[in-house]
């Protein structure tokens, strides 16, 4: 059969099933590419970037619903200076450091059940970025406006040897349990705090380094039509080759036959005179 496939003509024919599996399989990858592609949904949510007032994003005290994730709020009030913490292993330009978390309190925030009404609602603010500890400035003081990107908070872990003060993840609710306060179920990455109308806090020329927290992307669903389509394209490809190698096996069985069948011819051709002779050697 090797030989019946080295043919020129099947040569050509097995060039030419290859060009086509590889377009079948290039189409294949495209599909499987469109199946994780949906007019965009991969990007952020653009509407996440306009601010929006906090109090109207979230409630404090209830669940944290995704669609508040990565909003970008505007709030006003105060820190707390009393009430400030490190958390470490922070990436800033690809440089571990700390984010410096301080208590603020939400003006106009709603009062949770049980709470009295001279008592705040606060909410957890990562202020901004330092390379050590000894580089975390106190809060500033006075009534801040502050604006930033509302984040779920992260979930808690057991920490050992850490400095005080200084905790492996920022979980709200740790930090509810010793900052002893009601707090909104999140926490903002401040990008501008202003005082009396100036804008104060992290700057890139001080130890404080601005965050600059971006939204994550939507996640991805996978569009199931275009796997089929994706797999149905594999089997195309092969397919093609598998057409070829039958034509050549028909080929070859046709050569087998026709070999057969010549033989067989000789052999009919050949008894009259074998007969003819054996007769002749008998007498």
């Amino acid at each position: 059969m090797l030989k019946t496939a080295l043919k020129p003509r099947w040569i050509a024919g097995l060039l030419f099933a290859l060009v086509v599996s590889t377009v079948f399989v290039l189409l294949s990858q495209w599909q499987f590419g469109r199946s994780t592609q949906h007019d965009g949904q991969d990007a952020p949510d653009n509407s996440l970037e306009t601010s929006r007032p906090l109090t109207s994003v979230l409630k404090p005290g209830t669940f944290f619903p995704s669609s508040a994730a990565d909003q970008m709020v505007t709030l006003s009030g105060h820190y707390d200076a009393r009430k400030q913490v490190l958390v470490k292993d922070r990436l800033l330009n690809g440089t571990s450091g700390y984010w410096v978390v301080t208590a603020f309190a939400v003006d106009g925030a709603p009062k949770l059940a049980g709470t009295k009404s001279t008592e705040a609602t606060w909410i957890p603010v990562a202020r901004g970025w330092v390379a050590s500890p000894a580089d975390a400035p106190q809060a500033p003081s006075g009534e801040i406006a502050l604006t930033g990107r509302l984040v779920p908070s992260e979930a808690p872990t057991v920490t050992h040897d850490l400095p005080e003060q200084s905790y492996a993840n920022l979980s709200v609710a740790e930090l509810i349990n010793v900052w002893d306060v009601s707090s909104y179920q999140g926490f903002v990455g401040a990008s501008q705090e202003k005082s009396a109308g100036q804008v104060i806090g992290a700057s890139d020329s001080s130890p404080l380094k601005p965050l600059r927290l971006k939204a994550a992307p939507k996640d991805q669903s996978v569009n199931w039509l275009n796997i089929f389509y994706a797999v149905e394209w594999v089997v195309f490809a092969g397919f093609a080759l598998f057409i070829w190698w039958r034509l050549v096996k028909d080929d070859h069985q046709r050569q087998l036959e026709e070999a057969e069948d010549a033989a067989e011819d000789a052999r009919r051709q050949t008894a009259p005179e074998q007969t003819l002779m054996d007769h002749r050697s008998n007498k």
